[in-house]
């Protein structure tokens, strides 16, 4: 069949797709990782298969997953077979490139399991979990052949409405516009914290079949710093607010890399677009459109405020700054990321300041 990814897979499977019998599930997003194989488990829990599950760990072989997809199950006829490996699993032949071969020979162990993939005739079901970005390319192609190598990366900013529809739905309820709308501004791209919010709303929604946005309001959301709320505070240049946003984040628990990766790149990516945008006189509908998001949407207006605030030059200057940092974070390069976070959002508002200054100036000038 192929490879996919998992927006995609989701959407697919709430409109009733059937399964192959072989599936991979990885890529850097784990959450996605994780929805995917519960959503997998959902649909096939109605049907009458055994459970078997499996944990490949460091020293640990297939040769038991092996020995199940081989032998037909005593009581039933067909299984769930679940095997996740974990990332202590690091042997050559599993040490991969994300479009390469592998490096080092291949073991008679993983040759094995790729038979007896390609063996598979069904009625059981494996579906295959690893805890990395790829799955080994020996595994994927034998699994490739008959069945579906499903890739979890980031959401694009323009698919976020797209996976909180698709997270109502998988619950039975509908999204109204403006809870839409709401979710996608206060939560943007943590997927758990938008699956967590439905997952609550359910246990008052489940009569009505619909969300609505008092419904998505929690007595204690004020206390706890949302992404709604630091998206805001960069487009307004609020640099002891936001300060502190990112301290209390991390005092709840938050990792300073996450908060970069998850909410500090996606508004200055959407500032940055909006900023180009309007240096080429495009209108704010055309830059929600961009976005994939309602001309209303305060994720959209945030973005055009930040984007009319600092000017494009210090934008463009600022992402490239963002970026570095991830890539840094990633590779160990810099220590103290909590610090390394602060100082950039600080520059960058001390931009903001520079930017502005010029204008106000020359506008006093002119009166």
């Amino acid at each position: 069949m192929a490879s996919e990814n998992a927006i995609s897979f989701l959407r697919n499977l709430a409109g009733g797709r059937r399964l192959p019998l072989a599936i991979s599930i990885a890529g850097p997003h784990a959450f996605l990782r994780e929805y995917v194989f519960a959503s997998i488990r959902d649909v096939l829990a109605g049907s009458q298969l055994d459970h078997r599950s499996f944990q490949i760990g460091a020293g640990d072989t297939f040769a038991e997953l092996i020995s199940e997809l081989m032998t037909p199950g005593l009581f039933f006829k067909a299984s769930l077979i679940a095997c996740r490996v974990l990332k202590s699993r690091r042997d050559k032949s599993a040490d991969v490139e994300a479009d390469g071969d592998e490096r080092g020979g291949a073991k008679t162990e993983d040759q094995a399991l790729t038979d007896a993939i390609e063996k598979m005739t069904g009625p059981s079901y494996l579906v295959m979990l690893y805890d990395r970005d790829v799955v080994p390319v020996k595994i994927r192609r034998a699994i490739e052949k008959s069945g579906l190598s499903i890739t979890c990366s980031r959401p694009f900013d323009n698919q976020l409405a797209d996976c909180a529809s698709i997270f109502a739905r998988r619950l039975g309820l509908k999204l109204t516009p403006a809870a839409l709308d709401f979710v996608v501004a206060r939560y943007a791209g943590d997927l758990a914290a938008i699956s967590n919010a439905f997952d609550k709303a359910t246990i008052t929604c489940a009569d009505k079949g619909r969300i609505d946005v008092e419904d998505l309001l929690g007595s204690g959301r004020a206390r706890v710093p949302e992404l709604f709320d630091l998206a805001e505070s960069l487009a307004r240049g609020k640099a002891n607010e936001i300060v502190w946003l990112i301290d209390r984040a991390i005092e709840l628990g938050r990792d300073p890399f996450e908060l970069l990766a998850v909410e500090v790149i996606p508004a200055l990516r959407r500032m940055l677009v909006a900023a180009a945008m309007l240096a080429k006189r495009r209108s704010d509908r055309d830059i929600a459109r961009s976005f994939g998001m309602s001309p209303f949407s305060p994720l959209t207006a945030r973005a055009i405020e930040g984007a009319r605030g600092y000017g494009l030059a210090a934008l463009a200057k600022a992402y490239r700054a963002a970026s570095d940092l991830d890539a840094g974070f990633k590779l160990g390069e810099i220590k103290g990321h909590h610090q390394a976070l602060a100082r950039l959002v600080v520059e960058l508002i001390a931009s903001r300041d520079a930017f502005s200054s010029p204008q106000t100036s020359s506008s006093s000038t002119a009166r």
